[in-house]
Protein backbone atom coordinates (compact mmCIF):
# COMPACT_ATOMS: atom_id res chain seq x y z
CA UNK A 1 0.00 0.00 0.00
CA UNK A 2 1.67 3.63 -0.94
CA UNK A 3 1.70 6.36 1.42
CA UNK A 4 -0.56 8.12 -0.70
CA UNK A 5 -3.39 5.35 0.25
CA UNK A 6 -2.25 5.74 4.21
CA UNK A 7 -2.61 9.29 4.20
CA UNK A 8 -5.10 11.79 2.52
CA UNK A 9 -3.54 15.14 2.45
CA UNK A 10 -6.43 16.40 4.44
CA UNK A 11 -4.74 14.58 7.03
CA UNK A 12 -1.37 15.25 7.00
CA UNK A 13 -2.42 19.03 7.59
CA UNK A 14 -5.20 19.01 9.87
CA UNK A 15 -3.44 20.97 12.23
CA UNK A 16 -3.23 23.41 9.82
CA UNK A 17 -6.06 26.69 9.14
CA UNK A 18 -7.72 25.61 5.93
CA UNK A 19 -7.23 29.02 4.50
CA UNK A 20 -3.48 29.44 5.17
CA UNK A 21 -2.99 25.73 3.85
CA UNK A 22 -4.55 27.14 0.63
CA UNK A 23 -2.22 29.89 0.30
CA UNK A 24 0.53 27.52 0.88
CA UNK A 25 -0.20 24.94 -1.58
CA UNK A 26 -0.13 27.98 -4.40
CA UNK A 27 3.17 29.18 -3.33
CA UNK A 28 6.24 28.20 -5.18
CA UNK A 29 10.54 28.51 -3.82
CA UNK A 30 13.68 28.23 -5.38
CA UNK A 31 16.52 27.54 -3.00
CA UNK A 32 19.70 27.92 -3.77
CA UNK A 33 22.42 25.44 -2.26
CA UNK A 34 21.07 22.55 0.04
CA UNK A 35 24.01 22.77 2.61
CA UNK A 36 23.25 23.55 6.14
CA UNK A 37 20.72 26.54 5.17
CA UNK A 38 19.13 25.18 1.91
CA UNK A 39 18.66 21.40 3.49
CA UNK A 40 16.82 22.29 6.57
CA UNK A 41 15.00 25.08 4.96
CA UNK A 42 13.66 22.35 2.22
CA UNK A 43 12.63 20.41 4.84
CA UNK A 44 11.00 22.80 6.75
CA UNK A 45 8.91 24.00 3.91
CA UNK A 46 8.12 20.49 2.61
CA UNK A 47 6.18 19.89 6.03
CA UNK A 48 4.09 23.31 5.93
CA UNK A 49 2.72 22.08 2.34
CA UNK A 50 4.91 24.58 -0.07
CA UNK A 51 3.06 23.03 -3.29
CA UNK A 52 6.42 23.34 -5.58
CA UNK A 53 10.29 23.87 -4.59
CA UNK A 54 13.14 23.76 -6.97
CA UNK A 55 16.34 22.88 -5.68
CA UNK A 56 19.73 23.69 -7.20
CA UNK A 57 22.92 22.73 -6.07
CA UNK A 58 26.07 20.75 -7.48
CA UNK A 59 27.80 18.77 -4.72
CA UNK A 60 27.50 15.22 -3.19
CA UNK A 61 26.81 14.43 0.58
CA UNK A 62 29.90 13.99 2.11
CA UNK A 63 30.78 13.17 6.07
CA UNK A 64 31.71 15.96 7.08
CA UNK A 65 28.17 17.53 6.19
CA UNK A 66 26.69 15.12 8.60
CA UNK A 67 27.36 17.59 11.78
CA UNK A 68 24.33 19.81 10.50
CA UNK A 69 22.60 18.98 6.87
CA UNK A 70 19.59 17.46 6.93
CA UNK A 71 21.61 13.93 5.41
CA UNK A 72 22.59 10.83 7.17
CA UNK A 73 25.21 8.19 6.79
CA UNK A 74 23.30 6.54 3.57
CA UNK A 75 23.10 9.58 1.32
CA UNK A 76 26.83 9.62 1.24
CA UNK A 77 27.97 10.04 -1.90
CA UNK A 78 24.68 10.96 -3.33
CA UNK A 79 23.93 13.99 -5.09
CA UNK A 80 22.42 16.39 -2.69
CA UNK A 81 19.58 17.18 -5.37
CA UNK A 82 18.68 13.28 -5.57
CA UNK A 83 19.04 12.82 -1.82
CA UNK A 84 16.74 15.80 -0.55
CA UNK A 85 14.27 15.13 -3.39
CA UNK A 86 13.84 11.38 -2.43
CA UNK A 87 13.50 12.85 1.26
CA UNK A 88 10.98 15.23 0.83
CA UNK A 89 8.82 13.17 -1.46
CA UNK A 90 8.83 10.32 2.02
CA UNK A 91 7.69 13.71 4.46
CA UNK A 92 5.32 14.86 1.76
CA UNK A 93 4.14 12.64 -1.13
CA UNK A 94 1.93 16.12 -2.71
CA UNK A 95 4.95 18.34 -3.05
CA UNK A 96 6.43 18.97 -6.60
CA UNK A 97 9.99 18.93 -6.13
CA UNK A 98 12.22 19.76 -9.56
CA UNK A 99 15.82 19.55 -9.08
CA UNK A 100 19.05 20.65 -10.48
CA UNK A 101 21.88 19.88 -10.44
CA UNK A 102 24.13 22.65 -11.33
CA UNK A 103 26.74 25.16 -9.90
CA UNK A 104 25.15 28.66 -9.59
CA UNK A 105 27.32 31.51 -10.77
CA UNK A 106 27.08 35.08 -11.48
CA UNK A 107 26.66 34.35 -14.81
CA UNK A 108 24.06 31.84 -14.97
CA UNK A 109 22.05 32.74 -11.71
CA UNK A 110 19.77 35.02 -14.06
CA UNK A 111 18.47 32.18 -16.29
CA UNK A 112 18.47 29.14 -13.95
CA UNK A 113 16.28 30.68 -11.37
CA UNK A 114 14.39 32.65 -14.46
CA UNK A 115 10.49 31.16 -13.19
CA UNK A 116 10.89 31.81 -9.65
CA UNK A 117 10.04 35.19 -7.93
CA UNK A 118 10.46 33.86 -4.59
CA UNK A 119 14.18 32.92 -3.81
CA UNK A 120 16.04 31.54 -0.79
CA UNK A 121 19.95 32.09 -1.03
CA UNK A 122 21.47 29.46 0.82
CA UNK A 123 25.19 29.68 -0.42
CA UNK A 124 28.05 28.99 1.46
CA UNK A 125 30.51 31.17 -0.01
CA UNK A 126 30.51 35.44 1.26
CA UNK A 127 31.40 36.63 -2.28
CA UNK A 128 29.05 34.05 -4.24
CA UNK A 129 26.25 34.39 -2.08
CA UNK A 130 26.64 38.59 -2.63
CA UNK A 131 27.11 38.31 -6.05
CA UNK A 132 24.07 35.78 -5.76
CA UNK A 133 21.82 38.52 -4.21
CA UNK A 134 23.16 41.27 -6.64
CA UNK A 135 21.66 39.30 -9.74
CA UNK A 136 18.50 38.04 -8.35
CA UNK A 137 17.31 41.96 -6.84
CA UNK A 138 18.51 43.17 -10.23
CA UNK A 139 16.05 40.74 -12.05
CA UNK A 140 13.09 41.59 -9.85
CA UNK A 141 13.14 38.66 -7.27
CA UNK A 142 12.52 38.66 -3.58
CA UNK A 143 14.98 37.50 -1.82
CA UNK A 144 15.42 35.52 1.61
CA UNK A 145 19.82 35.50 2.27
CA UNK A 146 21.76 34.40 4.95
CA UNK A 147 24.83 35.65 7.01
CA UNK A 148 26.54 34.72 9.91
CA UNK A 149 24.97 31.87 11.59
CA UNK A 150 28.69 30.21 12.43
CA UNK A 151 30.08 28.92 16.18
CA UNK A 152 27.83 28.52 19.36
CA UNK A 153 27.20 31.88 20.59
CA UNK A 154 23.60 32.90 21.82
CA UNK A 155 20.16 32.08 19.92
CA UNK A 156 18.86 35.39 20.72
CA UNK A 157 21.46 37.27 17.93
CA UNK A 158 20.24 35.29 14.82
CA UNK A 159 17.52 37.30 13.88
CA UNK A 160 15.84 38.36 10.57
CA UNK A 161 15.88 42.03 8.83
CA UNK A 162 14.11 44.14 5.89
CA UNK A 163 17.38 45.01 4.06
CA UNK A 164 15.89 46.44 0.88
CA UNK A 165 12.07 46.18 -0.38
CA UNK A 166 12.70 42.57 -1.47
CA UNK A 167 15.31 41.59 0.41
CA UNK A 168 15.50 39.91 3.65
CA UNK A 169 18.51 38.66 5.79
CA UNK A 170 18.50 36.03 8.31
CA UNK A 171 21.89 35.63 10.57
CA UNK A 172 23.82 37.56 12.95
CA UNK A 173 25.61 39.26 10.17
CA UNK A 174 28.83 38.37 11.19
CA UNK A 175 30.85 36.04 8.42
CA UNK A 176 32.95 33.36 9.66
CA UNK A 177 36.04 35.11 9.66
CA UNK A 178 37.77 33.90 12.75
CA UNK A 179 39.93 30.32 12.38
CA UNK A 180 38.09 27.44 14.34
CA UNK A 181 34.55 28.62 14.60
CA UNK A 182 32.86 26.26 12.48
CA UNK A 183 29.17 25.70 11.89
CA UNK A 184 27.07 24.01 14.44
CA UNK A 185 24.11 22.63 13.79
CA UNK A 186 21.75 24.43 16.45
CA UNK A 187 22.51 28.06 15.03
CA UNK A 188 22.53 26.80 11.56
CA UNK A 189 18.99 25.05 12.07
CA UNK A 190 18.15 28.45 13.90
CA UNK A 191 19.13 30.41 11.00
CA UNK A 192 17.41 28.13 8.58
CA UNK A 193 14.20 28.27 10.34
CA UNK A 194 14.32 32.21 10.45
CA UNK A 195 14.40 32.30 6.28
CA UNK A 196 11.71 29.32 6.22
CA UNK A 197 9.49 31.04 8.36
CA UNK A 198 10.68 34.66 6.58
CA UNK A 199 9.52 32.86 3.19
CA UNK A 200 5.77 31.28 4.96
CA UNK A 201 5.47 34.73 5.78
CA UNK A 202 5.87 36.00 2.17
CA UNK A 203 3.79 33.36 0.79
CA UNK A 204 0.47 34.21 2.70
CA UNK A 205 1.12 37.42 1.88
CA UNK A 206 2.94 39.14 4.93
CA UNK A 207 5.74 41.47 3.83
CA UNK A 208 7.00 42.26 7.07
CA UNK A 209 10.03 40.47 9.44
Amino acid sequence: MSVTNMMSEKELYSRNLPDIQEKLKLGSVAIAGLGGLGSNIAVMLARIGVGELFLVDFDKVEPSNLNRQHYNSNHLGQLKTDSMRSQLRAINPYIKVKTLAAKITAENAASLFAEYSLVCEALDKEQIKADFVSVMISEGKTVVAASGMNGTGSSNTITTQQKLARLYVSGDGIPPAEVGIGFMAPRVMICAAHQANMITRLLLGDKKC
